[in-house]
Order: C-alpha cells, then sequence, then structure tokens
C-alpha cells in the first residue's frame, strides 16, 4: 500500500469525526441567526432565510443582554489564570528542585486531594466565604481556582525533566533559589505554562456548578448562569437567544486556544501526556 492511499484511509475517517464533531455547532451558529418558530421546522433549514442577526443584538445590549456577565466571566477567568500559574509554577519547583524533609510525603497527600470530588467541597466553602464576607462576590470564585492539584502535578513533572546542572552551576555563581527559579527555568516552562492557562481558563469559563452555590445577586452573575435568563419559568427557551447567547461564550475558549495551540501540543509532547 502506498503512502498516499494509507493517508486516505486514515483521513476519510478522521474528516468523518471531525464533520460529526461539528454538526452540533453548526446546529447551534444556524439556530441562533432563526426566529423561535423556525428553530424547530422539520427538515432542518441549514442556512436561515433571512438570517435573524437581532437575536445577537438582543443578547449584548437588550434588556436580557449578557455583556454585564460576559465581562464577569473575563474577570474571574483571568485572575483564576493568572493566580494559578503563580501558585502552580512556584509550588511545581518546590516539589521537584528544594530539597525538605518530608517532601515526597507531602506531594502525596497533596495529591490524594484530587480524589475528593469536587461537588462535596461546595458547602463547606458556601459556609466558609459566608462567614468571612466574600459569599455573593466573584472573589468566591477566584481564589478555590487560583490552587489545583493538576496545575502543581503539571508544573513538578517538567522541572523535574529539566536538567539539574543548571542550578548548579547558577549556585556557584552566587545566585540565589529564587533567582534560579525565576531566570533559568522559569522561562523554560513556557509551553508548560501556556498549556495550563488554556486548560485553567476553559475550567473558569465553564464553570457553572460554583457560581450556582455561591452567587445569588445577579448583577455579578458569571456567563453560564447568565445563559439560564432564556429559560422561563416553565423550562421554556427562547431557542434563537439561547443559541446566539451561546455562540458568544464560546468566542473566548476559540480565541485562547487558537493563539496558543502550539504551545499547548508542545507541552503535552514534553510533559508526556497523552
Amino acid at each position: 500500500m502506498t503512502d498516499r492511499k494509507r493517508r486516505w484511509l486514515w483521513g476519510i475517517p478522521l474528516w468523518i469525526l471531525a464533520l460529526a464533531f461539528l454538526a452540533p455547532f453548526a446546529w447551534m451558529l444556524s439556530t441562533s441567526l432563526k426566529q423561535s418558530v423556525d428553530a424547530y421546522r422539520i427538515p432542518m433549514e441549514w442556512i436561515p432565510k433571512p438570517a435573524e442577526w437581532k437575536n445577537y443584538a438582543e443578547v449584548l445590549v437588550g434588556e436580557t443582554s449578557v455583556l454585564p456577565a460576559f465581562l464577569n466571566s473575563i474577570f474571574v477567568a483571568f485572575m483564576r489564570v493568572g493566580g494559578e500559574l503563580i501558585t502552580a509554577t512556584m509550588a511545581g519547583y518546590a516539589f521537584a528542585r528544594i530539597r525538605f524533609r518530608g517532601r515526597e510525603k507531602i506531594f502525596l497527600l497533596y495529591l490524594a486531594t484530587a480524589i475528593i470530588p469536587s461537588q462535596l467541597l461546595l458547602v463547606p466553602r458556601f459556609i466558609y466565604f459566608q462567614k468571612i464576607g466574600l459569599y455573593d462576590t466573584l472573589w468566591s470564585l477566584i481564589l478555590p481556582g487560583m490552587f489545583t492539584v493538576l496545575g502543581t502535578f503539571l508544573m513538578r513533572q517538567f522541572f523535574i525533566s529539566q536538567p539539574a546542572e543548571f542550578a548548579e552551576a547558577a549556585r556557584m555563581d552566587g545566585a540565589g533559589e529564587f533567582r534560579i527559579f525565576a531566570s533559568i527555568y522559569l522561562p523554560l516552562a513556557a509551553p508548560v505554562m501556556s498549556a495550563l492557562g488554556i486548560l485553567a481558563f476553559v475550567w473558569s469559563w465553564n464553570d457553572y456548578e460554583s457560581p450556582l452555590v455561591l452567587i445569588s445577586n445577579p448583577d455579578v452573575y458569571t456567563l453560564p448562569l447568565s445563559l439560564t435568563n432564556f429559560v422561563d419559568e416553565q423550562g421554556q427557551m427562547d431557542p434563537g437567544l439561547s443559541m446566539a447567547a451561546s455562540v458568544v461564550s464560546i468566542v473566548p475558549v476559540l480565541i485562547v486556544f487558537v493563539l496558543l495551540q502550539r504551545r499547548f501540543v508542545a507541552a503535552m509532547t514534553h510533559t508526556g501526556i497523552k
């Protein structure tokens, strides 16, 4: 079998799978440009005639605008990503390169916390933030997201894979531990940090459970909560407006991934994650 035939043999099923995964997004985009009465028409019209661009105007600047919630989600996501990158890189470096008593046991205990379902922590967080006055604020969403087991694990694995000779040479020149971390190892970690930043951004952007429990004021709703405004008390949904808001909600995730996809792939390759 020639290489060309082999590429076609693998390529055709992959294209079919890609189209199958993209079909729901195409349906969402198509429905966002339709009137409500046309959304459930059978057979489905993939190309709306005419296109209802007013759906996007309504969700952005209308009475049910998602723009305030969009900005809240942007703020929460960037704060969480920035905080997680700081804590994960420093903790990962400490567990990988700084020798201290009980280091391995502490790290194993830290990893063990990953088996606790996140849903079990919602009520304790609710009580804790209510007592310290942070309930119903965006900080109740930001602070827990700054510390993750996966982020620390990823950075530790990366720093372990780097040559120890870099640090030894720097110490001989009189560099302190923080200088070694900031000037030598941190620049090398840019691909892994980019991958972690993408993951943290997506987790924060799509988080629905935490805001549902910790946020009750509509003024500080995040985007996932704001999307529920298009469903009435009887569970009826306005399909055109809902899909238009959903399209708006996925744009930042697509932009982040497109800008950082090469670094993401490079990071997954270097850390050995399949």
